[in-house]
């Protein structure tokens, strides 16, 4: 009776926008991004191993899981109503507020990388700007507040932004694939490729990178309340999604290695290396800053869906009284949680700044990464158990087993860790302050 409530309050003032084209192209912004396959081709031809074992036994599992769950709660608000109502209001409120952090930790390396990376394809005299920190916070800032802007306005305005944004990843991709056809028929490939995944320490964090790559399915199930028919067309768009973005990170990952050998590509700035080195090899001068402009639509697509999805779980728990009952309001004319996608777009701004301090930014990047992933997956411990009494055993148990191995890879630092301990203490004081934070705001809510 009270899940009936609470579907029913988180969908009144939301409006279902959201055919299945639309949330096709909302996945896709949300699950494809540029950011890493720089990093993938920086690891080594094994990745396209990892890419193909992650999609089968991480990816597909989620999908099966969320078409599931969504099908049985098709509400705004996503793994917080699955959650609460397969193990109680608490665990609910715990699992949302983890993975909702854990979506505003994304934010900060991302917005970081996109906009190293743009300044370094602008050419030698910007080029400082890419490792500039108060360069990188100003403009990261910048475009956080831009693209959450947009779906402010209401999700009919704002889902251009997501199909712009999936869309410009795409031609990414293909130019990328083009480029590193063009260097082969007249170079040769700059790589020997080896499908075994390096076992080095080195490498073993990024592991952890390769999953989380790939999930994102769950965000399409917060928007369930916005969808037309999301019985039927959100299991379709899982199982268009899923092949789509395996494709899009395994063809860029080869053309990336074709063009250039693995130990020369930056994970931060390998894309501008790659579009300036293919350029320069097919005589087209012009790539670099092609593939500057692709990233920055990308990146703006990536954001919007983020910050419009995470948005639904606050105004979910805010009906349940479990957030300040400003969170619950939907905006009278742009039917958006406006209230809930400004809080989201604070805490990952604060956050952005608080990570920059005690560190070198690199190391701070890596540290965000990390915290990042052991966050964000979490909470697909309740989404894989929720899908366990809904009967999807066998997905259940291979989508457990990376979702624990990848918290586990992410806690192994990387080698620009030079303070270890710092690193150990973000991580773990981090992890526990989101807990701690989460049990406080829900007992101060019950009193």
């Amino acid at each position: 009776m009270r899940e009936r409530a609470v579907l029913e309050a988180t969908g009144a003032g939301l409006r279902r926008e959201l055919s299945l084209r639309d949330i096709t192209l909302f996945g896709l912004a949300c699950i494809v991004g540029a950011r890493w396959i720089a990093p993938a081709a920086h690891a080594g031809s094994g990745s396209l191993t990892l890419w193909l074992l992650a999609a089968v036994l991480f990816m597909v599992p989620l999908s099966i899981a969320v078409a599931e769950l969504t099908v049985r709660h098709p509400a705004a608000g996503g793994m917080y109503i699955w959650t609460r109502a397969d193990y109680g209001e608490w665990h609910g409120f715990l699992c949302f507020w983890v993975y909702w952090v854990g979506s505003a930790l994304w934010f900060p390396p991302t917005a970081m990388f996109y906009t190293s990376a743009a300044a370094y394809m602008l050419g030698p005299r910007f080029a400082p700007l890419a490792t500039d920190r108060a360069f990188l916070l100003t403009a990261s800032l910048a475009a956080i507040w831009i693209a959450l802007g947009t779906n402010i306005v209401g999700v009919n305005i704002g889902k251009w932004t997501e199909n712009l944004g999936a869309l410009a990843s795409w031609i990414l991709g293909i130019v990328l694939a083009v480029a590193a056809w063009g260097v082969w028929r007249q170079h040769g490939s700059a790589t020997h490729f080896n499908l075994l995944p390096d076992l080095s320490w080195n490498t073993i964090n990024f592991w952890a990178s390769i999953a989380y790559a790939l999930t994102g399915m769950e965000l399409v199930g917060l928007m369930g309340g916005e969808v037309r028919d999301p019985r039927r067309n959100i299991p379709r768009a899982a199982w268009i999604i899923t092949p789509v973005a395996v494709l899009f990170y395994a063809g860029s990952t080869a053309s990336a290695l074709v063009i250039l050998p693995a130990a020369k590509i930056s994970e931060v700035n390998g894309i501008s290396e790659l579009g300036q080195t293919a350029g320069s090899m097919l005589g087209v001068p012009w790539l670099p800053m092609l593939l500057a402009a692709l990233l920055v639509f990308g990146a703006v697509g990536q954001f919007g869906g983020f910050g419009s999805s995470v948005s639904r779980m606050p105004l979910a728990a805010g009906v349940d009284r479990l957030l300040p009952a400003a969170f619950a309001r939907v905006h009278p004319r742009w039917g958006t949680p406006h209230i809930s996608i400004v809080g989201f777009g604070v805490v990952a701004s604060v956050l952005l700044i608080v990570m920059q301090l005690g560190d070198t930014l690199r190391a701070a990047y890596d540290t965000l990464i990390s915290l990042m992933v052991i966050a964000g997956f979490l909470p697909f411990l309740y989404i894989f158990g929720s899908a366990w009494k809904a009967g999807r055993r066998i997905s259940v148990i291979s989508g457990v087993f990376v979702t624990v191995l990848a918290i586990v890879c992410a806690i192994v630092p990387t080698p620009d860790i030079t303070r270890v301990w710092l690193y150990e203490v973000k991580l773990f004081g981090g992890t526990g302050v989101v807990i701690l934070s989460a049990w406080l705001i829900y007992r101060r809510a019950k009193r």
